[in-house]
């Protein structure tokens, strides 16, 4: 009763992200350096400012959230908000996994993998972005997804062009200081 109390008082939104992977990858940046770090605190800014921008909107037509007077948003000069926090980012994982992109702002989890559904069957998963690539330079097969599959990892694959390795580079790949950064 008192969490849905405060909840309520509060009126707290949260907004998906999902796709930054593939952003980054068709932008030829990869995920595990200063240029997409930067790249995220522009999306980021835009979405706060946007959010932000929208929740003003909303107040002024159907009111502030309850506790707004004396809130920090009060302190900061606002008339009237919606929402207490505007850009806290909502899990996609479900949502992601049927539009086929990254979840998050989460590197590509796997390029290839294998999907165990209903009574043992087993479906051969490609992220999208990639197979486009490998299709347009020539190396795609089904041999080479399974074998990136089971490996789990481009990095060790010869037959993948080494400029298409640097920017397909997996959660598993990247190093922990990328993944805070980010």
């Amino acid at each position: 009763r008192k969490i849905e109390e405060t909840t309520k008082m509060n009126r707290k939104i949260g907004l998906g992200v999902m796709g930054f992977a593939e952003m980054l990858i068709k932008l030829e940046i990869s995920y595990d350096s200063k240029e997409a770090v930067q790249r995220a605190s522009e999306v980021m800014r835009f979405v706060s400012q946007e959010a932000e921008k929208s929740s003003v909107e909303l107040g002024e037509a159907r009111g502030p959230f309850p506790s707004f007077e004396g809130s920090l948003w009060e302190k900061r000069g606002f008339k009237c908000i919606r929402n207490a926090t505007v850009t806290t980012i909502a899990p996609t994982g479900s949502i992601s996994i049927i539009a086929g992109c990254s979840s998050g702002i989460e590197p590509v989890f796997a390029v290839s993998f294998v999907r165990n559904v209903l009574e043992g069957t087993r479906l051969l998963e490609v992220n999208p972005v990639f197979e486009e690539v490998a299709k347009a330079r020539g190396f795609y097969s089904n041999d080479l997804m399974m074998e990136i599959a089971k490996k789990g990892s481009l990095q060790d694959v010869p037959e993948v062009p080494q400029d298409v390795r640097r920017l397909f580079v997996t959660a598993f790949d990247i190093a922990p200081e990328w993944h805070v950064k980010m």
